[in-house]
């Protein structure tokens, strides 16, 4: 197949066009946001798609970015674990088509409504499947973000008062993506030899170098931390503690009340001046508490126009699907029907994929 032509093709990415990595977190959490609010197994699979078709499209070959089929396996386990649990534990939903009846055991008076086994019907493995797939998509949804965006350069970005905080979270973030490699790569090298890479054995076989690995990246990771200085801080005086600390225990405490508000009937006029009014002290209790971080960063990266429209669409995602409101949404159970694809709500999830289109391109897959 012939090139397209350089005009209708994405830049190569570089420093100067990168995506920011807020920004593929932004698209990520907005995705997950509007899979928050269905329960229908289309909408669901729709998400999961357009997720999936963007990691494809423009992921790289760094370790964390091969994670995502982890978090794609996560998915359907917790899925089949959901299942599982509704044929053994039950189901409040009461369903006529039954398929099969369990043993039940008998339980003493005090566990009155819990019940393992009994009557198994369609309508409680559709409602379990309903649920155990939103819960899977937000993890899919997470999977993306670890998979398109640096966790090293999204550190960078944090400011000052969330540096350690955001340390901690990264390493954290790291340690799958690598432990996943680690189990590729042993898996190939057995496989290599010619020694079997299914089984218990095989399993306790890799488990113990993979651990021994992840112990060694941690006992590098502190060595590197404490030879540039983590944790120094900067002295300030104390009226700039102070004031911190009274403006983010104020900007979270009026944030919880006005989110309250906004979800109660009667709290909607003070709702939303509470809300902004407690953000707008958290970001300063944010800067003020920046001068303590003694850190300096070289050439920050830019949160340039493709970075606006990749972190846009999934904002757009999730405020059109909610916006959308539709009974299609929530597909009932009872009576048994078949879910049906609300037109304007799946429009509104193809919107995420415009990453795929205006992100740069990675430099292999140029």
């Amino acid at each position: 197949m012939s090139p397209r032509p350089a005009g209708l093709r994405a830049p190569e990415a570089n420093r100067s066009n990168a995506v920011h990595a807020g920004a593929w977190w932004l698209w990520a959490l907005g995705l997950a946001a509007a899979a928050s609010r269905t329960t229908n197994p289309l909408l669901l699979g729709l998400l999961v798609g357009v997720a999936g078709y963007v990691v494809a499209a423009r992921r790289t070959d760094a370790p964390w970015a091969r994670s995502y089929g982890a978090f794609v396996k996560l998915g359907l386990a917790v899925l089949v674990v959901r299942l599982v649990f509704s044929v053994v534990l039950g189901s409040p939903i009461p369903g006529t088509h039954l398929l099969v009846t369990l043993p039940e055991v008998p339980l003493p008076d005090w566990a009155q409504g819990v019940r393992i086994g009994g009557r198994v019907t369609a309508e409680q493995l559709v409602f379990a499947l309903y649920d155990g797939a939103k819960l899977a998509t937000l993890l899919i949804c997470v999977g993306a973000a670890n998979a398109l965006a640096n966790p090293a350069r999204l550190l960078k970005s944090l400011p000052g008062a969330l540096y350690e905080v955001g340390v901690a979270v990264v390493v954290a973030m790291t340690f799958a993506p690598n432990m996943v490699s680690d189990v590729a790569r042993l898996r190939t090298a057995r496989r290599l030899r010619g020694r079997p890479t299914g089984g218990v054995r095989a399993v306790l076989q890799v488990g113990l170098p993979v651990l021994e690995g992840a112990l060694e990246r941690s006992v590098a990771v502190a060595a590197s931390m404490d030879a540039r200085g983590y944790g120094r801080t900067a002295p300030v005086p104390p009226v700039v503690r102070h004031t911190t600390t009274a403006l983010t225990l104020g900007g979270l405490f009026a944030v919880c009340v006005g989110a309250y508000g906004l979800l109660a009937a009667s709290g909607e006029s003070y709702g939303v001046p509470l809300v902004g009014a407690g953000v707008v002290m958290v970001l300063a209790a944010l800067r003020l508490g920046g001068r303590r971080s003694v850190r300096t960063r070289y050439r920050p990266d830019r949160w340039g126009v493709r970075s606006w429209l990749v972190a846009g669409s999934g904002a757009a995602v999730a405020a059109l699907v909610t916006a959308a409101g539709t009974a299609a949404l929530h597909p009932g159970v009872v009576p048994l029907a078949a879910p049906e694809l609300p037109l304007w709500s799946a429009l509104s999830v193809l919107v995420g994929l415009l990453p795929a289109f205006v992100a740069p391109l990675p430099k292999e897959s140029v």
